[in-house]
């Protein structure tokens, strides 16, 4: 499926055939194009965690309200991002940059998230955000369907997945074969009234 019809038939599907599996060559192809998403600095802070595990997915489950897809999809992959990656050996997110760029891009990359927390953060919902959507349209592009979910508690997600103290969880995406198709779009706004030329 090329990129455009991907993006025009991409919605979000709540069930999926629980017993269908991803090939692991089809789960590697999956994650590799995920982590060919933008982030600032090249930092790649996101961390992909693909839940397997039947029992702990059933525990996220119920830390889920019950939504079937999280034990039903294919994949579950919990969303994190790491705060601090901007400062954790960062000499090697350019490390195939000449050496101008190295000097310029490392150095500025310290002078703009030390100290700022509210930056740190920011960067890695940015960052997650495009990742998931990476996620979401390369799983249409391969004949599956997915959802983004935040519908979870957080906190007791964290402690399940034993989430590094400086790291976050962003959202969920769970991706599968869809036993109901997605209902049509509830309401699309006109282009009018969301694209703005200049200013308000």
């Amino acid at each position: 499926m090329d990129t455009l019809t991907a993006i025009r038939e991409r919605r979000s599907v709540k069930y999926f055939d629980s017993s269908h599996r991803m090939t692991s060559a089809e789960e590697k192809q999956l994650f590799e194009l995920a982590i060919l998403s933008p982030t600032a600095f090249n930092i790649q802070h996101w961390r992909f965690v693909n839940v397997r595990d039947a029992s702990l997915r059933q525990k996220i489950r119920e830390l889920s309200w019950g939504q079937a897809q999280v034990t039903d999809a294919s994949l579950l992959i919990v969303l994190c991002a790491d705060k601090n990656a901007w400062a954790k050996q960062p000499e090697r997110y350019w490390v195939n940059a000449p050496k101008e760029v190295q000097d310029y891009l490392v150095p500025a990359m310290g002078a703009y998230y030390s100290n700022n927390p509210q930056a740190q953060r920011d960067e890695c919902m940015r960052s997650c955000g495009m990742a998931a959507q990476t996620l979401m349209l390369a799983a249409k592009a391969m004949g599956y369907d997915s959802c983004a979910m935040d519908g979870f508690d957080f906190e007791k997600v964290a402690q399940v997945i034993h989430l590094p103290a400086d790291h976050l969880i962003t959202m969920f995406v769970v991706i599968g074969k869809a036993v109901t198709p997605a209902r049509p779009r509830g309401g699309q706004l006109k282009l009018a009234e969301v694209l703005i030329e200049n200013i308000f």
